[in-house]
């Protein structure tokens, strides 16, 4: 029995809330750095990509365009936030919406612990014949 069949996305769900939390906290850890640019992830883009669903990014089509580098994870682009009124110093982070974002992303990432603890649990009862 796959694991994955067992769990659904949500073990990619776990990894990738894990991964967008890092990112939402550097934005939030350079609040006051000049230049610095917040960055997100389109959540619902990658979990379309777990699910095997394509979603169309960026393309390299000339050797004179700049490489991706790391901004991709996994298969959903790493996005600079638009902000609604960035800084003199050219920095984009807006502290509120990056709280905001970080709880929501902490409380979407609790939810699906819980069921994967209920899941196990089931398990468990199944296996021991409850």
């Amino acid at each position: 029995m796959a694991l994955d069949s067992i769990f659904g996305i949500h073990g990619a769900a776990l990894v990738a809330r894990s991964r967008r939390a890092e990112i939402l906290a550097a934005n939030l850890a350079n609040a006051d750095t000049p230049n610095y640019k917040a960055r997100d992830v389109d959540f619902a883009a990658l979990m379309r990509g777990q699910l095997g669903e394509s979603d169309a990014g960026l393309v390299k089509t000339d050797a004179r365009h700049l490489d991706l580098g790391d901004s991709r994870f996994f298969g959903a682009e790493v996005l600079y936030r638009q902000p609604d009124q960035p800084s003199l110093d050219g920095n984009t982070v807006d502290t509120q919406t990056e709280q905001a974002e970080f709880v929501k992303n902490a409380m979407q990432y609790q939810a699906s612990l819980r069921f994967l603890n209920q899941r196990i649990q089931g398990l468990r009862s199944a296996i021991r014949g409850e």
